[in-house]
């Protein structure tokens, strides 16, 4: 006669921990869905499930390779996922819209966006072949239509007609400088579209050194924009690059941006 008792208790506690488990994660995704809204994003319940997904798919799969250094639910949601929602404050993504995504790691800022506006078109471009199967496998089980991952280098992507001035947004928060991101970045973009990276705040220096760059490429910095994460004191920073002319065909080559300047 103990013994169910004992059981009873057993299947209460773990009752009691999956119900706060469940709970905690809600409340979590609550604070993507109230941080979401705060830049005009009013994302539904089934957007929500997809980032939920997102964020076990990543954690996951992180135990046996290095996609983030970080892997809280908390930063996650804050310094990965609303980062990389915050372009719509600037930037109206219509349906219509053909995105990629280069240096995209993890996912971000492409799926993010895809997930919050699933009528983009969008395309992922990794180096790292196991990074691409990750993001195959998430593509997989958010069920996301019109996305693809595609491993590549992106000097040999911007090479590659498939790929040269058919978008009409770039995207990258990739580290590197501006100039050296420009390079591999414009020439995806095509002719009136844009490229806009996912900078840091203190840029001035690096802008005036990558104006000769982004000229040399077919753009000009037509607007910059500084903002935080709402309710935090995160910075980021968008630099609008709009694309005026096509990208010379010699482009990308590495000289651009390590030849001293005359």
């Amino acid at each position: 006669e103990i013994m169910p008792s004992l059981v009873g208790s057993e299947m209460c506690i773990r009752d009691s921990i999956c119900s706060e488990i469940y709970r905690k994660d809600t409340i979590n995704m609550d604070r993507l869905y109230e941080v979401a809204k705060k830049i005009d994003i009013e994302l539904s319940d089934h957007q929500l499930e997809q980032f939920q997904k997102y964020y076990e798919l990543l954690v996951e799969w992180n135990k046996v390779m290095n996609l983030t250094a970080i892997i809280e639910k908390e930063d996650v949601i804050i310094k990965h996922f609303a980062d990389s929602l915050l372009l719509a404050k600037y930037k109206k993504l219509d349906e219509s819209l053909s995105v990629i995504d280069v240096g995209t790691g993890a996912g971000f800022p492409g799926i993010p966006l895809k997930i919050a506006f699933p009528g983009l078109k969008v395309t992922l471009m990794d180096s790292l072949n196991k990074r691409v199967k990750f993001l195959n496998e998430v593509i997989r089980t958010l069920e996301l239509d019109d996305i693809e991952a595609v491993h590549s280098r992106a000097e040999d992507g911007g090479r590659n007609v498939q790929y040269r001035e058919k978008y009409d947004l770039a995207v990258s928060r990739a580290v590197a400088n501006l100039s050296s991101l420009s390079e591999f970045c414009m020439p995806f973009v095509k002719t009136g579209g844009y490229f806009i990276p996912y900078k840091a705040s203190g840029l001035d220096e690096e802008i005036h050194a990558g104006k000769k760059a982004i000229r040399i490429l077919g753009g000009q910095v037509e607007n910059i924009f500084h903002t935080t994460i709402p309710d935090t004191d995160m910075e980021r920073c968008f630099v609008f690059v709009k694309k005026i002319a096509a990208t010379p065909e010699e482009y990308p080559s590495c000289l651009l941006y390590t030849s001293p300047s005359p």
